[in-house]
């Protein structure tokens, strides 16, 4: 496959599966004609802000490559970005990283106020775990595999992942850290929901110990390199195409990769670790190719 099919192929695969993810979430989450309506209405306006869908789609991707029903699996990938929104609009707050604009346009708390993107977040955190318990919305889901699934979610979403690396995060703002705090706080912060997004949909599709083996190895890889990639992009990426500033870990005194590397240091590492992650993935077929072409967009990718 030449670059241009490879980049072709990639791109008519997440737009069909973010329709199919945008899709299933105007479903499943209540519309803003609910009251008290200004609630359902911040979730709304975060959720369905432009996102790529990146964890879903991971999600989806991962579920295909074993051999599994796209659909079986949607539910799921659609709490993962319901909880993806929720830490964004919690790390956009004045007390986390004061951030005015997210995907090109004003933050949940710029539109609704502090009070009510606090509540929005709680809101879309607490409801992801409503679709991933409700059976009734996952006919033929293994009941034993789904609870496994939601302890798995539960801890890359809590202390021991994503809230656990977002206070090590905190803390180490204008520190001098070492380079195994760096890896451990990122693994935590950004790459336990992307591992687990990966996990969760072979897991529910069936997949053996070998498969889940492998492709946890992939999560565990790419997440972190998605970090690598945000980190780059915070000091190098248009603000304008990123609808974003950029520019604030430095000012904010953060750990990141570049601080510690450099930015050719860290495309270097980026680089590596996705060729170490489409390598997991050598004992899987053509299905799996969505994940290796994931994988290179996360090195790729300009926004």
């Amino acid at each position: 496959m030449t670059i241009m099919e490879r980049e072709s192929h990639l791109t008519a695969y997440l737009r069909d599966r973010k329709a199919l993810i945008d899709e299933a979430l105007d479903r499943l989450l209540p519309g803003a004609e609910n009251e008290p309506q200004v609630i359902f209405k911040a979730i709304r306006y975060s959720l369905f802000a432009g996102g790529k869908r990146i964890r879903p789609i991971l999600c989806v991707a991962a579920a295909e490559a074993v051999g599994g029903a796209v659909d079986l699996v949607i539910p799921v990938a659609c709490a993962l970005e319901c909880i993806h929104t929720y830490s964004l609009i919690h790390d956009d707050l004045p007390a986390m990283d004061n951030d005015d604009f997210r995907r090109g346009r004003p933050t949940s708390h710029k539109v609704f106020g502090e009070n009510m993107a606090i509540l929005a977040g709680d809101a879309l955190l607490t409801e992801a775990f409503s679709i991933l318990s409700d059976s009734d919305r996952q006919p033929g889901v293994d009941p034993s595999r789904l609870l496994l699934v939601i302890r798995d979610v539960a801890r890359a979403a809590g202390i021991w992942g994503m809230i656990g690396g977002q206070v090590m995060d905190v803390q180490s703002e204008g520190k001098a850290v070492g380079m195994d705090v760096l890896y451990d706080m990122h693994a935590r912060k950004t790459g336990a929901m992307i591992r687990v997004s990966v996990t969760a949909g072979a897991l529910l599709a069936g997949a053996g110990d070998r498969q889940m083996a492998a492709l946890a190895d992939y999560g565990t890889r790419v997440g972190l390199a998605f970090q690598i990639a945000d980190d780059i992009l915070n000091v190098s990426g248009n603000s304008r195409l990123m609808g974003k500033n950029t520019g604030s870990d430095v000012y904010r005194g953060k750990v990141t990769f570049p601080a510690h590397m450099g930015i050719e240091g860290s495309r270097k590492k980026l680089g590596e670790l996705v060729d170490q992650a489409i390598d997991d993935l050598a004992a899987f077929d053509d299905k799996a190719d969505p994940l290796r072409l994931l994988a290179k967009f996360i090195m790729e990718r300009e926004l």
